[in-house]
């Protein structure tokens, strides 16, 4: 079939979706209207569907013969952000979606429309993947602790992001690469023991906040001299409580951050140092200091012959003049690194900021948007791949 042709045709419909579920954004697991109105969608394709992870779905699309089952994946939740964009189908509920997971959700369902009506060409399963909690509530995990890569087991799994994540993918463009395309982030907490005392007679107690101060800086110093500089690692603190009044020597500081890699054993050796750095510290202040690694997400990591599968079929969506490959993975983080991990996969990213049309904010930005003009490009290629796979 004309995958092209066929995305197009759809293309209205899915700028419909999109601006459908931009108006109802919802944070987390609390997905109530989001996950009704996809639900609606599904059944009227007639595509069997279930719940997963509370607002989660989890759709089915069987192909006439036996096959590999591919998954396709999109997000489905916003952020606490009060909208700005001023569109006439912005949010009025004081969430918005500004990182593209409304025109995500849009795609997958054009996808479904299309698939649905080609199923007896496929060999195989299509799984629709549409998950909550993507925003740092660990969604994915949930949506496998339920099942979502099983009945019928998933061989591959698929996912896509829009925005601007790459400067070099600009509009229309699609940003690939082999092994890491962003990275691992892992959460940690450190509480610091002091005593407490007058402030004029701080030789009778122990100050948490100046060794907390002192801990905090002494840890930019593995990234800066004990980090291999040709591998990427940063590490934030970016909270920080403790503290009572001006004049009161603070005996407890608690202070949270993380830290993010693209390789498992730098991961390993932040955390152990950060463990070692803040206890010796402490205890060379007469204080004391426990450590907590929180955990997080894996790195975003590609299947190699994935990649080269999926640039085929782009190239023949989008020209392979259009198929950039990304040298720099990005820093942020995303949970659908927890399937890339149980199952061989892709990740990849459509450009959809457009400077000619002043669509230019980043992502949690309170002005994002997306060149809807590109919506078809997704089903496109998902459609396009669901072929090459399951054909």
């Amino acid at each position: 079939m004309d995958t092209i042709k066929a995305a197009r045709e759809v293309h209205n419909q899915i700028i419909k979706w999109r601006r459908d579920l931009h108006q109802v954004p919802e944070i987390g697991f609390d997905l109530k209207q989001t996950s009704s109105y996809i639900r609606q969608c599904l059944d009227e394709m007639k595509i069997p569907c279930r719940t997963a992870a509370q607002t989660g779905i989890v759709g089915l699309i069987e192909g006439d013969k036996p096959g590999p089952t591919l998954a396709l994946r999109a997000d489905m939740d916003a952020l606490p952000i009060t909208e700005e964009t001023g569109l006439p189908f912005a949010s009025s509920n004081g969430n918005m979606h500004a990182c593209g997971h409304d025109a995500h959700m849009a795609m997958l369902l054009g996808t479904a429309r299309i698939i649905k009506g080609i199923r007896s060409e496929l060999k195989g399963n299509i799984k629709l993947l549409f998950q909550p909690g993507e925003e740092g509530y660990g969604g994915a995990a949930k949506m496998i602790e339920d099942g979502c890569l099983e009945n019928p087991a998933v061989d591959a799994a698929v996912g896509l992001h829009v925005g601007q994540i790459f400067p070099e993918v600009s509009t229309g463009q699609i940003g690939i690469c082999e092994g890491p395309i962003l990275a691992a982030a892992t959460k940690f907490e450190v509480t610091v023991n002091g005593e407490s005392t007058h402030g004029a007679l701080p030789h009778l107690g122990v100050d948490a906040i100046t060794v907390a101060s002192e801990i905090i800086l002494a840890l930019q110093k593995i990234i800066s001299r004990e980090m291999d500089p040709l591998k990427p690692a940063v590490l934030t603190v970016g909270k920080i409580n403790g503290g009572e009044s001006f004049n009161i020597v603070t005996p407890r500081v608690v202070f949270k951050g993380d830290f993010r890699t693209l390789y498992e054993s730098d991961r390993q050796f932040i955390a152990g140092r950060l463990d070692e750095l803040s206890t010796a510290i402490a205890k060379a202040n007469r204080a004391g200091a426990e450590v907590n690694i929180l955990g997080g997400y894996p790195p975003t990591v590609n299947n190699p012959g994935l990649v080269h599968r999926l640039i085929e079929v782009i190239s023949k969506v989008v020209g392979a003049n259009n198929v950039i490959e990304i040298k720099k993975p990005n820093m942020g983080t995303e949970d659908m690194s927890l399937y890339l991990e149980k199952v061989p996969g892709v990740f990849f990213v459509i450009g959809t900021g457009n400077p000619e049309k002043g669509i230019t904010y980043p992502h949690h930005n309170s002005r994002f948007d997306v060149d809807e003009d590109c919506l078809w490009i997704g089903p496109a290629i998902f459609t396009c791949l669901a072929l090459d796979y399951l054909g």
